[in-house]
C-alpha cells in the first residue's frame, strides 16, 4: 500500500482499478478540513441506522443521479462493508470521474477503527 491508498479489483466487478482510503486516513483528512464529498451509496433505511454524514444516493439511483456530483471534487464512496462502494467508484470512473475512492471496509471499518458509536448492523 503506497500513499495511504490501496488498489484492488473486485471479483465480478469491472476491470478498472479501484482506489481505496482507510477509515483512519479519511477521519484525519476530514478533521483537517479537506474538501471531501462523502457519497453514501447504501439504501435509505441503512443510512438511517447509522451514517457518517455523507450525502445519500443509493447505488441503484446513481446512474440517473451522478450528474448531481461535481467531477472535480474528491469523492469518497461509503457503503456497509465495501462492495457497493467499489461498484460506485467504477461507475463514476467510467463516467469521467478521476478523483474518487472507496472507503475500505465501509461504515463497519469506520465503526471498528474510528468511532465505535457508529452502529454496525
Amino acid at each position: 500500500m503506497a500513499g495511504g491508498f490501496c488498489i484492488l479489483r473486485a471479483k465480478g466487478v469491472g476491470d478498472l482499478s479501484v482506489p481505496e482510503i482507510q477509515a483512519e486516513e479519511l477521519k484525519q483528512r476530514l478533521d483537517q478540513g479537506d474538501d471531501l464529498f462523502l457519497l453514501d451509496v447504501r439504501d435509505e433505511y441503512e443510512y438511517e441506522i447509522s451514517n457518517i454524514g455523507g450525502h445519500l444516493i443509493p447505488l441503484p439511483d446513481l446512474p440517473r443521479r451522478f450528474k448531481e456530483l461535481n467531477a472535480r471534487q474528491e469523492i469518497v464512496a461509503v457503503c456497509k462493508m465495501g462492495p457497493r462502494g467499489i461498484k460506485a467508484v467504477e461507475f463514476l470512473q467510467r463516467h469521467g470521474f478521476k478523483n474518487v475512492r472507496n472507503l475500505r471496509g465501509g461504515i463497519h471499518a469506520w465503526s471498528d477503527r474510528v468511532d465505535r458509536k457508529i452502529r454496525k448492523y
